[in-house]
């Protein structure tokens, strides 16, 4: 039987409610054109999401949808999953939903290593109630919350993953469609909890936060893309790269000290140890490029895997298998 070809409209439905130039839309889009690479049945495809802007999103997906409550999308995501281990989960968060009243179904479901997509859309800022600060916001941010700026040091999603034993994550900006899809097919073929930081910018209420990574020319300065067996190398000439330097990484200049392409990192995301993976999410300042791509990716047991493996188990031991058998186990006795 030949299979069937979906296309882009097969998974698109309803007219998005974003602000115009919001980083959602970049991000629905890149979502829809990886469901058409990926052609898993829209039937197969379970879409949750929390409370926020960006968790309209189901809204936007003709495949099963379910808009839940503030915090809660995790947890719904893991019941769906568990009791449905053949749907592909994807599960939709903003840095509030996600990190804030969230933040504790989010490591728990690291933990587990359930397999779900989750998708971390990261402004560092609450859009839909109207601009506060955000476990993602940076100490000192001023925002309608803390108009005299934050107190506190922020969340770094990358730093929590590992920290709660994760097994994938992956970085990506919103407005760059085919890097996006990459990471979210790379994260759709992952077995187990899979976490997709998308950084996007809030043109209301944080406008400009990414800056740095906004445009194609800024991004050919500060990003580097990492990908699996190749040398870390950036800039717009791919002229720098990154060498270890004690316990911590260095930028260097090819050409440089006699400096090759042979003394860069190469980069390996299957790796156990997420020592290097972390220092890659971690690199911040205008010395160190950001980490985009496919970070970590290492394979080991999933939560729904190992439940339903478990049920079949005890099945196996038990003499019934049904209501009517199990009356049927013990002593009966016939009342005339």
């Amino acid at each position: 039987m030949e299979e069937n070809k979906y296309t882009i409209k097969d998974y698109k439905m309803g007219q998005p409610r974003w602000c115009p130039g919001c980083g959602d839309h970049g991000f629905l889009s890149s979502l829809h054109r990886a469901m058409v690479d990926l052609n898993v049945p829209p039937h197969e495809i379970a879409v949750i999401s929390g409370i926020g802007c960006s968790s309209r999103l189901p809204y936007y997906m003709h495949t099963y949808a379910m808009h839940t409550i503030h915090g809660r999308a995790v947890a719904v995501a893991t019941g769906v999953k568990v009791a449905n281990p053949k749907l592909t989960v994807w599960q939709v968060s903003g840095d509030g939903d996600g990190l804030a009243i969230g933040g504790n179904h989010f490591i728990h479901a690291m933990r587990r290593n359930i397999d779900i997509n989750m998708i971390l859309l990261n402004n560092r800022i609450y859009g839909l109630t109207k601009g506060q600060y955000s476990p993602t916001s940076a100490r000192g941010f001023v925002s309608k919350s803390s108009p005299f700026g934050t107190v506190e040091d922020p969340f770094r999603p990358a730093e929590l993953c590992f920290g709660a034993r994760g097994h994938f994550f992956a970085r990506c900006v919103a407005v760059e469609i085919a890097a996006t899809m990459d990471v979210l097919k790379a994260a759709a073929k992952h077995k187990g909890a899979s976490v997709v930081e998308v950084l996007q910018n809030c043109v209301i209420f944080n406008n400009g936060i990414f800056d740095r990574l906004a445009t194609k020319d800024a991004r050919a300065k500060n990003a580097l893309y990492l990908e699996q067996g190749k040398p870390m190398l950036f800039g717009e000439n791919k002229e720098f790269g990154l060498q270890q330097d004690g316990f911590g990484l260095k930028v260097v200049k090819l050409g440089e000290n006699g400096i090759t392409e042979k003394d860069i990192l190469v980069h390996d995301a299957t790796c156990l140890d997420n020592t290097l993976h972390t220092k890659l999410a971690l690199m911040e300042g205008p010395d160190f490029p950001v980490a985009l791509g496919v970070i970590r990716d290492v394979e080991a047991p999933t939560y729904d895997a190992a439940v339903e493996q478990q049920i079949e188990d005890v099945k196996a031991k038990k003499k019934y298998h049904n209501f009517n058998e199990l009356l049927l186990t013990n002593d009966t006795w016939e009342v005339k």
